[in-house]
């Protein structure tokens, strides 16, 4: 009896270190594979600093929040099918197997329907985001090309999250990093070589959702694959569960778009487009922030739902709560270096070496960036209610995190505190709903003990 239960406790302490191994490598690959995927931004930034100044920061961050609308659809039916498709492919294969196909079919549908819009209404589209007279002419041209990659930009999500939760996120890393080092090249070569300055930002951009997708077509050599790409209308049935499942996803990323607009445009109202270039830099770096933790709560998603289609629930508790330690020390570690080295990173995109931008921005960014320890939380406890099947708290915590909190913060703090209530709005919200979301998701793992 003594031995059988040292066996025993030797084989749950051995199983609690395989799930431990295996988040920790699927954290490390899509902490790559999504910093990969938002660097394509930060790049673009940094050389349409160098070729259109102040006024070119400010025109792209107008231009900003349609990335987050085709990337917020993508992750709508990426991570909600996907989900969808980790809890069934070993239980009961047939049911999912059409689905990465249906919703393929559908995304690039909407997609090229969003394009042949924006393209139809540019300048209504524009001004409705802010642009003015200054920035109108600026950002036509880059718009108007970056909205014909809505398609493939939608498409990769749903990809990538399939393929990443068929159990490949080694591949998928590889895409988003390959799909980064093609943009910044052709950036460099379209608008330095060929001149083409903002258009041709623009046109390189679209190569990476193109380069990401040619790679991840490697996934049908990959010997474990389960995951098959059978073609099938898209069925109300399957887009309203995978949407369910996804909406907190698509909240969260919509929310970056719709905070960026409402920041505009009172920053607008509260100063000048140095204010918006600004705020430019600060969101661009706010994008890779998010993005590297993001990649904590993807890397814990499949693991997290596989075991919960399982029923090891003990192992869905061991995966979330290494992810929530990951992103604490992730964000300790982000914050030192933004602060630390926040003249240079400034710099890098103030090409104009103006003192309005320089100011604004250094005075802004450690006040902004104290949202980072509460929002790598909040990314984590947020897709780990997904994985566990409760995307109503997740869905609350999203309308607080992205509308319901963050906008009336802004317009109450930058009427208290100017400028420097705007920066703190951000941590504000991300602070309370750390609190709520806290509570849900430990009370879920409490009622399963």
């Amino acid at each position: 009896m003594i031995d059988r239960g040292r066996s025993n406790i030797g084989g749950i302490f051995l199983q609690t270190l395989s799930i431990k191994r295996e988040v920790g490598q699927y954290i490390v690959r899509n902490i790559f594979a999504s910093l990969g995927l938002s660097l394509y931004v930060l790049v673009d930034t940094i050389f349409i600093a160098a070729a259109g100044g102040s006024l070119g920061l400010a025109a792209l961050n107008i231009v900003l929040p349609l990335f987050n609308l085709f990337n917020s659809l993508g992750l709508l039916f990426g991570i909600g099918g996907s989900t969808i498709y980790s809890i069934n492919k070993l239980k009961d294969p047939k049911r999912v197997e059409s689905l990465f196909g249906q919703l393929l079919l559908f995304c690039f549908c909407l997609g090229a329907l969003l394009a042949l819009l924006f393209n139809i209404f540019p300048t209504q589209v524009l001004t409705l985001l802010g642009a003015n007279a200054q920035t109108m002419n600026v950002a036509l041209p880059y718009m108007r090309v970056i909205v014909l990659g809505a398609p493939f930009f939608m498409c990769n999500y749903v990809c990538v999250n399939f393929i990443r939760n068929d159990g490949n996120p080694q591949l998928t890393m590889c895409a988003t990093l390959s799909a980064t080092a093609v943009v910044v090249i052709l950036d460099w070569l379209l608008i330095f070589v060929f001149d083409l300055h903002m258009l041709g930002a623009a046109i390189a951009t679209l190569f990476s959702p193109l380069t990401s997708l040619g790679v991840l077509t490697l996934h049908t050599r990959f010997k474990k694959r389960q995951l098959k790409l059978k073609w099938a209308l898209p069925t109300w049935t399957n887009l309203k569960k995978a949407a369910a499942l996804g909406i907190p996803s698509f909240l969260t990323e919509m929310s970056t778009g719709i905070s960026i607009f409402v920041f505009n445009l009172v920053l607008l109202q509260l100063s000048d487009n140095y204010a918006v270039a600004a705020y430019g830099v600060i969101a661009n770096i706010a994008v890779v922030v998010l993005a590297l933790s993001n990649g904590i709560a993807l890397g814990v998603q499949p693991i997290a739902s596989r075991e919960y289609g399982s029923h090891n629930w003990d192992h869905v508790k061991e995966a979330i709560f290494l992810g929530l330690k990951v992103a604490l020390g992730l964000a300790c570690i982000l914050y030192f270096v933004l602060v630390f080295f926040k003249y240079p990173i400034i710099s890098a995109f103030d090409h104009d070496h103006s003192l309005a931008l320089l100011k604004i921005a250094t005075n802004g960014l450690p006040l902004y960036f104290l949202s980072v320890f509460f929002a790598s939380q909040n990314l984590v406890i947020m897709l780990s209610l997904v994985a566990i099947e409760r995307a109503k708290a997740a869905f609350v915590l999203s309308l607080l995190r992205g509308y319901f909190i963050l906008i009336p913060s802004v317009l109450l703090f930058a009427l208290l505190f100017d400028l420097n209530g705007v920066w703190l709005s951000v941590p504000f919200t991300e602070a309370c709903v750390w609190a709520l979301g806290s509570y849900f998701l430990f009370n879920a793992l409490k009622n399963k003990q």
